[in-house]
């Protein structure tokens, strides 16, 4: 069985990791998530920060909360203006109606939906709306698939359940290429959380794997730079106004 407490607290001692290898989210996708005109957005679970640096970066107010102190401190070294809190979203450390988005990137599949839809709630202004958003692998691609193959993890669909009081929830998927080297690569694979729970020797295996793989196989041997191809599922759902 997995331990998805154990899990899910396992990206604090890996955020260096995490920082270098997780790739960002195509504009696109967040022209889509964000509300029209300059709202105050909550970035939930923000991790290391990736996607707060892209909506700071468009001059909007944005503040971070995560459960893990560990990829705080990384955010807050690479963020050092943006508020960073300790939080969950069962528990948001802020006061009612202070946002007006609340956007999710990779983490929505860890809360606690029951507890955390009404707090999301809580903190939004009327109107407001809460945003998820996921970078899944595009299994498509044969390389992308033996990928998953050997990380004995394939892509599925996230889940997107909210419920009241947002109105329904309105889906749209984006469709992208992010390129990188064997380093990050590496490091993206060991940023995942049960390869950060493994013992060393079975994560050295794994490793391994990954780099045959890039020496092997066609569409890779012998680049410098690989081409993963990503499907960004994005979901979002407001409250009435």
């Amino acid at each position: 069985m997995v331990d998805r407490a154990a899990q899910a607290g396992s990206f604090g001692p890996a955020a260096a990791t995490y920082e270098r290898g997780r790739p960002g989210y195509p504009a696109e996708a967040l022209d889509w998530l964000l509300p029209p005109g300059e709202p105050r957005v909550l970035d939930l679970g923000a991790g290391t920060g990736k996607l707060t640096r892209q909506i700071a970066a468009r001059g909007l107010p944005v503040t971070a909360v995560d459960p893990s102190e560990g990829m705080l401190d990384e955010l807050r070294r690479v963020l050092p203006g943006v508020p960073a809190h300790a939080g969950t979203a069962e528990a948001l450390p802020l006061p009612d109606q202070s946002v007006d988005a609340v956007v999710c990137a990779q983490a929505w599949h860890w809360v606690d939906v029951a507890r955390a839809v009404p707090e999301t709630a809580r903190v939004l202004s009327p109107g407001g709306r809460l945003g998820l958003i996921w970078n899944l692998r595009d299994e498509t691609s044969d390389w992308v698939r033996r990928l998953g193959e050997i990380l004995r993890s394939p892509e599925e669909p996230r889940r997107t359940d909210v419920g009241a009081p947002f109105g329904p929830v309105e889906h749209r998927r984006f469709r992208w290429t992010h390129r990188l080297g064997l380093g990050r690569l590496l490091d993206l694979v060991g940023s995942r959380s049960y390869v950060i729970l493994l013992p060393e020797d079975e994560r050295r295996a794994l490793l391994d794997r990954v780099r045959e793989l890039t020496e092997t196989h066609p569409d890779l041997a012998g680049r410098d730079v690989l081409e993963l191809p990503y499907v960004t599922e994005c979901a979002r759902a407001s409250l009435p106004g």
